[in-house]
């Protein structure tokens, strides 16, 4: 992938550390020096209760998420509890070109398929300020079982020992605060593209 006068901004965190209400701040009170939009990743998964096809995934079949990949249609895909996920790589070409900042929300697995296909993005990672805060959390949202729970919850150990592979990291303490730190890597990384 080549970056044409966008930025990709690559974020990943434990699952329930609040990446998508950062991401979410961070856009609706206009922080970033540039527009910035949401990847809308590609999944088999059925729509949870209140997910809108377009807005928050793109629900497929598995034989058509089969067919992105044999094609090459993916800057990263990845499966979890027998499902698929992944980033159609288009729609991130066609955003970058207009000079906007593309966000992937994505595991570190992702990342490291992203960086080897586009070195030029920016990776961020969250943590969070206490591990017992996440699995609280993660039970209230009350959207999967204990054993997804779990899953999780171990897939984000994994990430957390990866953070060091990251650019940036933030601690999300505050959802203002880590807001701001957000806006304040994409800005900077922006002024340097533009110098």
């Amino acid at each position: 992938m080549v970056t044409i006068s966008g930025l990709l901004l690559v974020i990943s965190g434990p699952s329930g550390v609040g990446k998508s209400t950062i991401i979410e701040h961070m856009l609706v009170s206009g922080l970033a020096e540039c527009e910035c939009v949401f990847s809308v990743s590609m999944t088999t998964r059925l729509p949870r209760q209140g997910e809108i096809e377009g807005i928050n995934y793109h629900f497929v079949s598995r034989d058509r998420f089969l067919f992105a990949i044999e094609h090459n249609e993916l800057l990263e895909y990845a499966e979890f509890a027998g499902q698929f996920y992944g980033t159609p790589e288009e729609p991130i070409r066609e955003a970058m070109a207009k000079g906007q900042c593309v966000i992937l929300d994505i595991e570190s697995h992702g990342m490291l398929q992203v960086r080897e296909r586009a070195p030029d993005a920016v990776t961020v990672f969250v943590t969070p300020p206490d591990w017992d805060e996440l699995r609280k959390r993660l039970r209230g949202r009350g959207t999967e079982n204990e054993e997804l729970i779990e899953a999780r919850l171990e897939i984000s150990r994994v990430d957390y020992d990866n953070k060091v592979l990251y650019d940036h990291i933030i601690v999300n303490t505050e959802i203002d605060e880590a807001a701001a730190q957000l806006a304040e890597i994409i800005n900077k990384r922006r002024r340097l593209n533009y110098a």
